[in-house]
């Protein structure tokens, strides 16, 4: 007799390949679960990897912090701002991103930023974030290095002993800026390190591959600063950047990186060195190429590859945070709570915490996994 997860899956189409269009029957199957399985994601402990800070500022954060600054925003209301948030591909969406955070421009704008993140994140069982910043953007404003992480630095801080979430944060080089502005930024981040845990790797990949920043990632990880970078999905070379990442610059996990699906090779290497990835399925949900294309999430779970998920740039993709994100993974991907239960085990083994802050995630993890009746 076919479980049900055997039926959810045949329902909707989804095999080793990819995933087809959902049946009438996934629609059934679904609907009777649906509220029980959103109840389960809620309650489930939680970790973020790939979340952007400045991707996380809300419509009415920017009006109140433009007011704040003496600033006039191009537009009559929340609203229609958020109106103006149409994007078809990675381009047209940085172009969004990066005009939104010109509001930040002073230490406590950095700070209700980071705070409002981990205050939502706190709100939905999340018990640790490790969060990108694009100092680049920043400082090319006049906005000086220790404002920014010094007001991200205070909400970690407070967030910590208000709210119980614990965080960290990692520098981004903007791969389509300059490397010497990449480097520049990392010279002026090096003296507060100890607020850093890693660096990273985000934007426009186009004519931009990991071997661009190769000296960058080497004198961070001199530094004692962990390393990941982006490989996109869908991009020109992007086999090629994924290889450069893993191979070339030994990076400690990769963000996206769902195209390693079609390649035998890299994913045996990633298993080989136990890599992780940051998987954000709203902004990068199915390899294109293949025929049908290939559903990230179900795909690199059946593939065996250490997965998590993640929210990109919430703020930006209909106010989506981890929750709502996971409740449309599930759906989508025809997740199990047991696959559920596996990704957060995937995302607490794959963050650079402390281990004994790991020990007692993992044991919160196990007890809620354990009164679910799901094997821990």
């Amino acid at each position: 007799m076919l479980n049900r997860r055997t039926m959810i899956r045949a329902a909707l189409g989804v095999g080793c390949a990819g995933l087809l269009a959902p049946s009438p029957l996934f629609a059934a199957l679904a609907g009777d679960d649906a509220a029980d399985m959103a109840a389960f994601i809620a309650g489930l402990p939680k970790a973020e990897y790939h979340v952007h800070l400045e991707g996380t500022l809300e419509a009415e954060m920017k009006f109140a912090l433009a007011r704040r600054n003496g600033l006039q925003l191009p537009f009559a209301d929340v609203a229609a701002l958020k109106a103006s948030y149409r994007y078809h591909d990675l381009p047209s969406f940085l172009a969004i991103y990066y005009d939104g955070m010109k509001v930040l421009l002073k230490e406590p704008d950095f700070y209700d930023l980071a705070y409002a993140y981990l205050a939502k994140a706190a709100s939905q069982n999340v018990l640790y974030a490790e969060m990108f910043f694009d100092p680049q953007e920043h400082l090319k404003r006049g906005v000086a290095m220790a404002d920014v992480i010094g007001g991200i630095t205070r909400a970690r801080t407070d967030a910590a002993a208000k709210l119980g979430i614990q965080s960290q944060l990692i520098l981004c080089f903007v791969r389509d800026l300059s490397a010497e502005s990449a480097m520049a930024a990392l010279d002026a981040a090096l003296p507060m390190k100890q607020y850093l845990v890693g660096v990273g790797l985000d934007s426009d990949e186009k004519g931009n591959p990991p071997s661009k920043f190769a000296a960058h990632f080497a004198k961070a990880r001199a530094a004692g600063l962990k390393v990941t970078a982006h490989c996109d999905l869908n991009q020109e070379n992007t086999l090629e950047h994924i290889r450069q990442a893993i191979v070339d610059i030994r990076v400690d996990r990769i963000d996206h990186g769902g195209n390693i699906l079609q390649s035998p090779e890299l994913m045996a290497l990633a298993k080989a060195k136990n890599l992780y990835f940051t998987v954000c399925p709203t902004f990068s949900g199915t390899v294109q190429g293949e025929a049908p294309p290939v559903d990230v999430v179900r795909g690199m779970l059946d593939a065996g590859l250490n997965i998590t998920i993640n929210s990109d740039d919430p703020a930006y993709m209909a106010s989506e945070y981890l929750n709502e994100v996971l409740v449309k993974a599930q759906h989508r991907s025809a997740l199990t709570k047991a696959e559920l239960v596996r990704m957060e085990r995937n995302a607490f083994m794959a963050g650079w915490m402390d281990e004994g802050l790991r020990a007692a995630c993992l044991a919160k993890l196990d007890a809620y996994a354990a009164a679910h009746g799901l094997l821990a």
